[in-house]
């Protein structure tokens, strides 16, 4: 298999490049670099540029606002996009719930969201897990009934992220509860305004308002709310699940952080010469490189063997688990560089536990090592994702 791109796919990795470079606000592009929070804000403004451009969306059939571009040309999108510190689309709207929708929903459905994902006038959350059904997301315990012309909703979700900005939630919800876990499960759309759902925040460990829970307490929702057929939504979490996973790589983030490693190594720190001319740590940058290359190689495999029937491929199981680890084994290395600099933090919505020291970019580098430990478990944790493949690749 020959995995190099094509002069059409470097002439568009150079385009893509050169889009953001000139057409990326300065005040987003800082953010990224020094690992500072984004506002809704500047997500909203970011994606309603791409929108224009008609990049907001470039995965999705050209009919809903895509662009038709080959796997190859996603991922190369998605790799400038995250190296060039640029946000990444808001995942919950266009890499899960539209596909979703455009695949398995009604017309009425596709007319009625997939315009407002695309330029971000919804903002969407993830209604997944819950408490005793996380990894194990059929153990779900979330109910749906149907009462008239309405679906009755009641239940508990959690580390739902950025619920606090949503304008919808997709609800995975047992709709019979006699069947075998796994097929008795539906999947809704729900307005979250809709009186029963109450979102309150859970602070994380780096000191940010990232993820909440969500009650639904006889929260009523259109007939018109289910997508596709009742008690299939266990396969379209697992479609939506597969693509999630192939996102959590991340190959263009591990990229951007090295060469944030290499720039920040460079500087004499604390009392001695630059980190970089520490040999063994020179080692352990180029043993992250080679896994993130071979990473990325692995991807490109992934990719080219992309499945169109609408079923999960078991080997995105394998990018997840490299890409969190590559991503954490990136963190832990800035937290090395900074060493004691970054005992005095800064938590992503401003605050200090005590005043610092040192460089001004030392700040948000342990809160990020922080909140990197749970890219090995969101998307399915790394333990379930070696299940799966053991299963579903190996045979065991």
């Amino acid at each position: 298999m020959d995995l190099r791109l094509t002069d059409d796919e470097l002439a568009f990795r150079a385009e893509v490049r050169a889009f953001l470079r000139d057409n990326l606000p300065a005040s987003i592009r800082e953010k990224g670099v020094a690992g500072r929070k984004l506002s809704k804000d500047d997500y909203v403004r970011w994606t309603r540029i791409l929108a224009d451009k008609g990049w907001a969306a470039p995965h999705w059939p050209r009919e809903w606002g895509g662009m038709g571009w080959s796997p190859i040309k996603q991922s190369i999108f998605l790799d400038e996009v995250q190296r060039g510190h640029a946000p990444e689309a808001i995942a919950f709207g266009v890499s899960m719930v539209g596909p979703v929708i455009y695949t398995f929903g009604s017309q009425a459905q596709k007319e009625r969201f997939l315009p407002r994902i695309v330029d971000l006038r919804d903002w969407w959350c993830q209604g997944f897990s819950e408490p005793g059904a996380g990894s194990d997301l059929a153990s779900l315990r979330t109910s749906a009934r149907r009462d008239g012309d309405s679906w009755v909703i009641s239940g508990q979700k959690t580390w739902t992220t950025m619920a606090q900005y949503a304008d919808w939630i997709f609800v995975l919800a047992r709709t019979n509860p006699q069947a075998k876990k796994q097929e008795g499960i539906s999947f809704f759309l729900v307005d979250m305004k809709t009186p029963g759902i109450t979102v309150r925040p859970i602070e994380t460990i780096d000191g940010g308002h990232e993820v909440n829970e969500v009650f639904l307490d006889e929260v009523r929702a259109p007939l018109d709310a289910l997508v596709g057929e009742e008690n299939k939504g266990w396969d379209y979490a697992k479609f939506l699940l597969a693509n999630e996973r192939n996102g959590i790589a991340r190959v263009g983030i591990s990229k951007a952080r090295l060469d944030r490693l290499r720039e920040l190594a460079a500087i004499p720190v604390y009392g001695s010469g630059p980190k970089m001319q520490d040999p063994f740590f020179r080692a352990k940058i180029a043993a992250v490189e080679v896994e993130l290359k071979a990473l990325e190689m692995t991807q490109m495999r992934v990719i080219s063997n992309r499945r169109n029937d609408g079923k999960p491929d078991p080997a995105s199981s394998v990018l997840k688990i490299k890409g969190s680890e590559i991503q954490q084994a990136t963190t832990e290395l800035l937290m090395e560089v900074v060493g004691p600099y970054a005992l005095p933090y800064e938590a992503p919505d401003g605050r200090t536990n005590e005043p610092p020291v040192g460089f001004d970019w030392a700040g948000p580098l342990a809160p990020a090592y922080f909140n990197n430990r749970k890219v090995s478990i969101y998307g399915g944790s790394n333990e379930i994702q070696r299940g799966i493949i053991a299963k579903a690749i190996l045979g065991l």
